[in-house]
């Protein structure tokens, strides 16, 4: 290993780009480019058309094209720490639903008013992810990690002034704070993957940084239960227990705002993999972040993936939200062993992000895997729905890890499988958009499914969001597969990989075969 000023040399990185990376950077023509801070702490904006690919061939050759590549040791705390808030912010957004009759109870509202509590999380990410990626691209990753951390704090705060029946509207107004806090995390996990983590770990880094999400929804599932059980008869008992659960939030929050002012860097010294040393050579131009959302709605692969990822997940968002209503109403009384049940939902949905991350590491096989992962969520949610109603609460806890270990899986895949296709457009703009798709979807999901829940039965509900993810195995399988980033680090220079469409031939196929005379 190589150490330089805190940064590690990763092993089997030779600190230099091999030649088949030395060919002319791949012209974009939009976007900031990940990792490239421009001037006042943005990201560098890219080149457009052939005189800035000739400059930026300029600066690849001008440093003998073969820039370093490292890892920084920093890269474990900056992925814990967003692991860590990231975690805070998905336990506030479900420790209301998995206590919707407490809640229900002791601000004196309807089960449809606690739903909101949860949906305002689904309902504030739509208008407010555009802003929020554009901050990320023009100000760049440690100003947006910063607000995330600093509004789920504030957030947490607020809800400790709602201590007392009849505040619902205070509560509901400090949810939202945590929901726009939450428009700052979730499109981070591919950004922070790729600015710094190598090609071989990237995946894996990303299922990590969703993982502090999932573990968060689980904490919420089963702590809220044990902290606040439902005493009915005593309200101000109900109104101290909640207090422990707010305050107790509320502080941890505000230690991990001032850990991400401590680790959080906009970037790591040198870049972790080729596809960011490539990046990186484009000079700063003006930047144009219309054109950067143009290019991903012309690119008909992630389209597909933008709507089959927002039925799965706004599936999933809509099964944790009514979880406890579901079991309930077979359940009576049961409301911690709904908690552990979701629990076991997202415990083994934990599981299986890493293992995916591991396995997409190791193969690079996105699509496959995507479209298993889909199709046996599908089955998943069949058997989950057809044995809810047997009697055997055993059941439900297999049934619902199963269910979990697949559905929540496949959160990660979808965010590396878009940034894959999409190189090299922005990531953050990229995982906005699926989360912006998955958050709509959820609304609909949640109300559609609640409405079913209530006047018919859960049966009713579940297969209704059955028949969406058929849909969505349907539009998975239709997705080409384009592998974008890998094949630049792989050095397989693929010309489909571009932002902007130009299949010249003098303008892109000629410069490509004289670099690779010249370095044979």
């Amino acid at each position: 290993m190589v150490e330089d000023g805190g940064e590690e040399e990763a092993e089997g990185e030779s600190g230099e780009m091999p030649a088949a990376a030395a060919v002319p950077p791949l012209q974009r023509c939009n976007g900031f480019l990940p990792g490239k801070e421009a001037e006042g702490g943005g990201r560098a904006a890219p080149a457009g058309g052939g005189e800035r690919a000739a400059e930026a061939e300029a600066m690849l050759s001008a440093a003998g094209g073969r820039p370093e590549t490292r890892l920084s040791r920093r890269r474990l705390a900056v992925l814990a720490v967003f692991s860590c808030y990231s975690l805070v912010n998905a336990f506030q957004w479900i420790q209301y639903s998995i206590l919707s009759n407490v809640f229900a109870g002791f601000y004196g509202v309807s089960f449809t008013q606690i739903d909101w509590l949860s949906m305002v999380y689904m309902v504030a990410y739509v208008p407010l992810i555009l802003p929020a990626t554009w901050l990320l691209d023009a100000r760049g990753l440690r100003l947006t990690a910063l607000l995330g951390a600093g509004l789920n704090g504030l957030g947490a705060w607020l809800k400790c002034a709602s201590l007392a029946p009849g505040r619902y509207p205070l509560t509901l107004a400090a949810q939202a704070v945590c929901a726009i806090a939450q428009v700052f995390i979730l499109g981070l996990p591919s950004r922070i993957a790729s600015v710094w983590f190598g090609p071989t770990e990237v995946s894996t880094a990303c299922a990590v940084a969703v993982l502090g999400n999932q573990l968060g929804t689980a904490i919420g599932f089963l702590l809220p239960p044990v902290l606040v059980p439902n005493t009915p008869d005593d309200i101000n008992l109900m109104a101290h227990n909640i207090s422990i659960m707010f305050y107790g939030t509320a502080i941890v929050s505000t230690l991990l705002f001032f850990l991400t002012g401590v680790v959080f860097e906009e970037k790591p010294k040198y870049p972790p993999s080729h596809s960011q040393a490539v990046l990186q050579t484009m000079p700063p131009e003006d930047y144009s972040y219309k054109q950067s959302i143009i290019n991903l709605f012309k690119n008909i692969p992630f389209v597909l993936l933008l709507i089959s990822y927002g039925i799965m997940t706004g599936a999933f968002y809509s099964v944790s939200t009514l979880l406890n209503q579901m079991v309930v109403t077979h359940y009576e009384g049961e409301e911690v062993n709904a908690g552990r049940i979701g629990l076991t939902l997202v415990v083994a949905g934990m599981v299986g992000s890493i293992i995916c991350g591991l396995w997409l590491d190791y193969t690079k096989t996105y699509k496959q895997t995507t479209l298993i992962v889909y199709v046996l969520s599908f089955i998943g949610l069949l058997v989950f729905t057809f044995t809810l109603d047997l009697g055997y609460l055993i059941v439900v806890f297999v049934t619902g890890g199963v269910l979990g270990f697949f559905m929540t899986g496949y959160l990660p895949l979808g965010f590396e499988f878009a940034v894959e296709i999409t190189y090299p457009e922005s990531e953050g703009t990229s995982s906005g958009l699926l989360n912006a798709s998955a958050q709509i979807f959820g609304i609909v999901f949640t109300l559609v499914q609640g409405k079913l829940t209530t006047d018919y039965s859960p049966r009713a509900g579940n297969l209704f969001l059955c028949a969406w993810i058929f849909v969505g195995i349907i539009l998975t399988a239709l997705i080409k597969s384009d592998l974008r980033r890998h094949n630049v680090n792989s050095g397989i220079m693929n010309l489909d990989v571009k932002a902007v469409s130009g299949d010249s031939f003098t303008m892109i196929v000629l410069p490509y075969l004289n670099a690779w005379l010249l370095l044979a």
